[in-house]
């Protein structure tokens, strides 16, 4: 399932990544990452690989905020070369793809941080989905609109 997270005040500020793992209720532990496409709030983090605990050091140091980011969640272990990183920023495949799925093959899920102002979130499995609009109730189903 697909969903977006955006014009709500249930938020603090939205891409708060704390708070989105919270509201999924996982662990960045419980996962291996690719982070890409980042644009912070002042804290300088490079594209790559992220091991669980890695991502959890940089997100739980301070309120970082992920203007602009991917992650992308894979079983914990998995490595191989990234040709093509995916990207948030002006990616129409967000608003007009009718079967979205996470850009990397194998990712179980993806989360866009999308310029600050929503969280979007693509292959989510039905209880992460139940989770995460448990959380946040303006949470609705992304439907790209198909021309």
């Amino acid at each position: 399932m697909n969903l977006i997270l955006e014009k709500t005040d249930q938020v603090k500020f939205f891409t708060n990544m704390k708070d989105v793992f919270c509201a999924l209720k996982v662990g960045c532990t419980d996962f291996d990452w690719y982070v890409s496409d980042i644009e912070t709030n002042g804290y300088s983090i490079a594209d790559g690989w992220y091991s669980g605990s890695e991502l959890k050091e940089i997100i739980e140091a301070d309120d970082v905020q992920f203007i602009w980011a991917v992650f992308s969640a894979f079983s914990v272990g998995t490595r191989f070369a990234v040709i093509e990183a995916p990207y948030v920023e002006d990616n129409p495949r967000y608003w007009n793809t009718s079967s979205l799925e996470p850009q990397l093959e194998g990712a179980i899920f993806e989360i866009a941080c999308w310029d600050s102002s929503a969280t979007i979130l693509v292959g989510l499995s039905s209880e992460l989905a139940r989770n995460f609009k448990f959380a946040f109730t303006d949470a609705v189903e992304l439907k790209p609109e198909v021309n």
